[in-house]
Formats: C-alpha cells, structure tokens, sequence
C-alpha cells in the first residue's frame, strides 16, 4: 500500500509539473516501504533539460538546441565516483554557477552545487552528504538530493549485468538498465577532487531490487535495519557510525543474488538474517565492502580502518558469538513473540491480514496521503518556481484526469488520487476568485459561481475536512450565514461517534459504521485531518499576514488544527451577522487552545492556534487576552516561522491598549 501511494503521487508530480523543468524521483526506506523511526524522506530532483553521458558517441542521440551536455570524466576519480564536464554553457543560473575550472576546463562542483540548493530550501535545512536535509510536521525527517540524470548505464557497472543470471529476474534487470542512473553532489573523502566529484547513484535500480524481494527477503533486510539502529549504533554520534543502512542493503543484495540460501522463506527468516550477517562480519574483517553494482568501489575505504574497524570487528564478533539472542538487545525485536529465537522450528506469522485490524490499516493510509501531500508542497516549493498558479492546478487536473484510466491502478492509488483531486480543485476554485475580480458584475457572478462550485464539487471527493473549504470561500465572498450553515454541517459529521481524527478513533464505532466499505466511502463519511493553507493562495484575509511570513522564511502552507478554524471561522462570520453568539464560539476555542493535551491539536501546531486565538480575541475587542495569546504563541515551537507578524500583533496590541 505505502509503495502504491508513493508510486501514484511520484508519477502524478512528473506528468504534471508546469514548467516541466525538474523530475523527481522517491527514495530510500520511505520508497521501500519502511516506516521505522529513522526512515526519513528521500526525493532526488534533476533538471530535465540536463543529460549526462559518458563517451561523444553518445552525443548524436540528443537535440543540442534543447539538451545541454554534460560528460563524465572517470580518468582521476576512485570507481564509483566522476567529474562532470559541462559540454556548452548552461542556461540553467544555478549549474552555471557552480561551475569551477579544474585543469583549464570547466566542470561543475558537487559542493557549490549543493550549497546553492541548500539555501535555497527550507530556512532550517542543513546539508547531510550529497543531501538538504531538515524535519516537517509530525518529525519525519526529510533529505532532498539535487542530481542529474543519465539515460546510460554505467561502464564501470556493465559485470552486473553479466551477473543477474538468477536475481532479479530479466525483465527487472533490462527496466533496470534501460532507465541509466543519476549523479548526486558528494565526492570521496579520499579522491584528489573530492569538493567537485559526483557519486554515480542506483536509487533507481535499488528501489527496483527492493520491490523484486519476496516477503522474506524484505523482513531480513528490516531485521537488519533494526538490528544497526538499535543495537550497533544505538547511543552512537553520526561521525562515531561506521556502518549505515546502505552497508544492510547491499548485504542483503549480495546474499540474494549469490543464493547462498535453500529457501527464503519466514520459516528460514532467522537463518536468512544469520547468512546476511555473517558477510557483512567478513566484510569488516577484509575491511572490503564491495558496492553491488560497482564491486570495485569499496565502500568501507574512507571510515572502516585502523583502530576503529578492530574495535568494530571486536564487538561485531561477540555479538556472533553469543548467537542469535543477541537481538534481545533490540527493542522493538524484544517486544514481539521471542519464543521463536529459543526454538528457530517454530513458524513465524507475517501475514498482515491477521496481524493488522482494518481500523489499524485505515489509521495507517490516511496518515500516508497526509504525509505525501505535505511533502509534495514542500517539493513544489523548493523546486518548482511556478508563477501561474492557475495554469499549474490545470494541468494537475488534466493530468489526474488522464491517470484515472490509467490500466492496473490499485484501490490505494484511486483514493490517493481521490484526495488529490479534492485538493487541486480546492487551490483552482480560490486562485480563480483572486484571478477573476474584476469591477463587472456579470463576469465577477460567474466566475464566483464557478469556483462556488468548486469548492463544493472538491468536498464530495475529500473528507470531512474539506467542507470547511466551502465556508472558507463563503466567508471570502461575504456569504456569512451560507458559511455558518456550512460550519453546523461539519459540527453534525464531527459529533458522530466513529470519526477517526489525527489517528483518534473509537475502534468499536469506526468499524460498525463504516467497516468492509470502500476507501472513497469511509474519507467522505469518517475521516478528517488538519487544514492546509497554501501560503501562494490567499483563503482568510485575518490570516494574510501570517502566510506573508511564513512564505518569507520559506514555509511553503499553514497547518491549522481543523477545530481551530472552525471555530474561527465561526467567529468571524456572527461578527458580521449575531454578535450575541460570538462569545460561546470564542470560549470553545478558548477552551480547546488552552486545555488540549495533544488531541486535537498537535504540539508543532500550537504556535498558530495562539495566534488565532489571539486574533479572534483581537477582533471582538478583547485586547488584554489577545497579547496573552501572542506571548503564548512565541513561547511555543516556532514551526510555522510567523514570529515576525506575531511580534507586529503584540506591538499593535500594545500601542491600543495604551491609546
């Protein structure tokens, strides 16, 4: 399910980016389908107009006038590693300004390269390897690795071609060949041209291999996987761990195609984990650890030496000698059914079916969506510099369109692109308002009727959530008691006994209610999470001046717990039409900011639901409790970046209260 939704929404972004400047491409663990605490977010973007090749010859397949060239230059760089000789100048600012002159040509530096990325992401991001590097909301961590592309497979890889008699399959190897590889921006530590070497990556062909593993092979690269965080590095520094999940992977891959195994089964998952660790013990030994695509580059020669690989091996070694119990030492493998490691004879279930209740499964589909939509804004605004808003949102649309009759889509790729949907139309619907306004009354009728409808076709393909959209834009277009009537709906769908929110949910009522129905059933009829407001898209005037903010420090949306806005919104409209109600909406939302424990509103969120609080106590004129608000607000996590407005709301707040 997890590879599906990734897989969807990867191939949605590539055929729907407006410009079409930068592909992408999802890795590591996340792709794989891990979910472990360190299983961050990798996403590789290259430009498209940018082909790397690696002899002349290769040159007459591409058109010159649309495709700049760059060329490999492997003749002084450890295997596994290039120099990147840009062919004809660029158009591209950024490549052409991290170009350096190495022996009287001009190549592109891997480190200017990432350190001009790196300050253009997000404000918090760090550089880590060839990656940007920085945490969204709920702590997943996220790496963004800005690249190039070849459509030709490596030289120095062509013996692994030759050796995939067995493991993966010929159909996998040729997708594998046929798609090339890509260029991340980090040299080797020991290289003569370390600040301008390229590292040839397989994210392509690894997540490949990865999806090509049975059942088995993947739970023992898991098991390996843990088996490092908990137990090897646990309570290491980054520069104190020598061995990475890399080193597991490649472990793993060696033993699969070798076949040094009868059978890969979970009756045999203990052996399989034992053979894997095994090599990797004698790889330490060697202080050899042999790149699988790239045998020759040797992946311990920079870090695995001396005194620290003796004292590696020492404790790799006690660890083989006590056996298998030594996984006792892992948390997450000692909470489980232990029996098995006394008596291997005993089978091991791992049918999720019978492991994972279908509430569970739910919880755990809703959160991906969430987290592949933050991600994606993120993506867009890191990378994409689009300027037609409207025209981007269009193309999405058509591009969704396009995908839906796509052959052999799974149910969980029909209810990603289900929300997808929701999500495009709403942006479209509020960006078409801004960009219609006009003094005409005809064309500004409409055009309201329009994006009106809109917002209200979204909410039947999204979730509960999404109603609010559709009082959002009432309240835009003064429509306040067609808001409010919007905002009783959503009281009524909250109020039911089984809705899941924010992975809250009454298990017992959920499955009554809802239980065997579709995925497009169950996000319309129980499902709600928090609201995002995309800081390009101007949705609330009283909260303008903390998306202008938050845009300048390069948060590209808003995350509001939804009952935050409700009772915002709720707020803002009886200010216009029964001021007798606003003080029982004010003291819910009161009440909710100041005594949630995490419910309902998440402790990243808690900066902007103080200052809403204190915006709504700001504008019914109670100006002592709104600088409280304020001051709470700066005193939590500033994830969303809107100090400099809150501060601005204190100092305005002030200057009333003493005039």
């Amino acid at each position: 399910m997890r590879r599906d939704m990734v897989d969807i929404m990867e191939m949605a972004e590539n055929q729907g980016r407006a410009s079409g400047e930068y592909s992408e491409m999802w890795s590591g663990s996340y792709r794989e389908g891990f979910r472990l605490k360190e299983s961050d977010i990798d996403i590789m973007f290259w430009p498209n107009d940018h082909r790397v090749i690696w002899d002349l010859s290769q040159s007459q397949y591409y058109n010159t006038h649309g495709q700049t060239l760059i060329l490999c230059d492997c003749s002084d760089s450890p295997p596994g590693f290039t120099l990147l000789y840009l062919l004809s100048p660029s158009r591209n600012q950024v490549i052409q300004g991290a170009c350096v002159r190495v022996n009287s040509e001009y190549y592109i530096s891997s480190s200017e390269y990432r350190m001009i990325w790196c300050s253009a992401t997000l404000p918090d991001s760090i550089p880590h390897g060839p990656c940007v590097s920085g945490v969204i909301s709920g702590g997943a961590e996220y790496e963004f690795a800005h690249c190039f592309v070849s459509d030709f497979w490596p030289p120095s890889a062509s013996s692994w071609i030759d050796r995939c008699h067995s493991w993966p399959k010929p159909h996998i190897a040729n997708e594998i060949v046929k798609n090339g590889c890509h260029f991340v921006p980090v040299g080797h530590k020991l290289g003569r041209h370390e600040h301008n070497e390229w590292r040839i990556s397989f994210s392509f062909a690894e997540h490949k291999l990865v999806y090509a593993m049975n059942h088995c092979q993947f739970l023992t690269y898991g098991l390996l996987k843990l088996f490092l965080t908990e137990i090897i590095n646990n309570g290491l520094s980054d520069e104190d761990k020598l061995l990475c999940s890399y080193h597991m992977k490649t472990a793993v891959f060696w033993v699969i195609q070798q076949n040094t195994l009868q059978q890969w089964c979970p009756q045999n998952l203990l052996e399989c984990f034992w053979n894997c660790y095994k090599l990797i013990l004698k790889w330490v030994y060697d202080r050899v650890c042999p790149n699988f695509f790239i045998p020759q580059n040797n992946m311990f020669l920079s870090k695995v030496h001396g005194e620290a690989q003796h004292q590696l091996f020492i404790r790799l070694y006690g660890l083989y000698e006590n056996g298998l119990a030594f996984l006792l030492h892992s948390p997450s493998i000692r909470s489980c059914n232990i029996n098995v490691l006394y008596n291997p004879r005993l089978s091991i279930c791992t049918n999720e079916n019978t492991l994972i209740s279908e509430t569970r499964f739910d919880k755990e589909l809703w959160r991906e969506i969430h987290t592949i939509i933050i991600i994606v804004v993120m993506g867009i605004s890191c990378v994409n510099r689009v300027v037609d808003l409207c025209g981007f949102y269009v193309t999405c649309l058509h591009t969704i369109e396009q995908m839906i009759d796509l052959p052999l889509l799974t149910q969980y790729q029909v209810v990603m692109l289900q929300k997808l949907t929701a999500i495009v139309i709403q942006k479209t619907a509020f960006i078409l308002h801004i960009a219609t306004y006009t003094n005409e009354n005809k064309l500004w009728y409409r055009a309201d009727k329009i994006s009106c409808h809109m917002v209200k076709l979204a909410a039947k393909f999204g979730c509960i959530t999404d109603m609010l959209y559709i009082a959002m834009y009432y309240y835009k277009t003064l429509g306040y008691m067609e808001a409010l009537s919007i905002i009783e709906m959503i009281k009524v769908k909250l109020a039911q006994p089984y809705v899941m929110y924010l992975s809250n949910v009454d298990t017992k009522m959920y499955t009554e209610a809802v239980g065997g129905q579709s995925w497009s059933t169950k996000i319309k009829k129980a499902v709600d999470r928090d609201i995002q407001l995309d800081n390009d898209i101007h949705y609330i005037n009283e909260l303008v001046p903390e998306q202008q903010s938050a845009l300048q420090n390069s948060r590209p949306s808003l995350r509001i717990p939804l009952f935050v806005l409700l009772y915002m919104l709720e707020i803002l409209c009886y200010r216009h039409v029964d001021t007798s109600r606003i003080q029982t909406a004010l003291d819910d939302l009161q009440t909710l900011v100041h005594h949630d424990q995490g419910q309902l509103i998440p402790l990243l969120y808690r900066d902007i639901s103080w200052q809403i609080l204190g915006i709504c106590q700001q504008v019914t004129g109670n100006l002592q409790a709104a600088l409280y608000s304020y001051q709470q607000s700066l005193r939590h996590e500033p994830f969303h970046k809107i100090q400099t407005t809150t501060e601005m709301r204190i100092q305005e707040t002030c200057h009333r209260l003493l005039n």
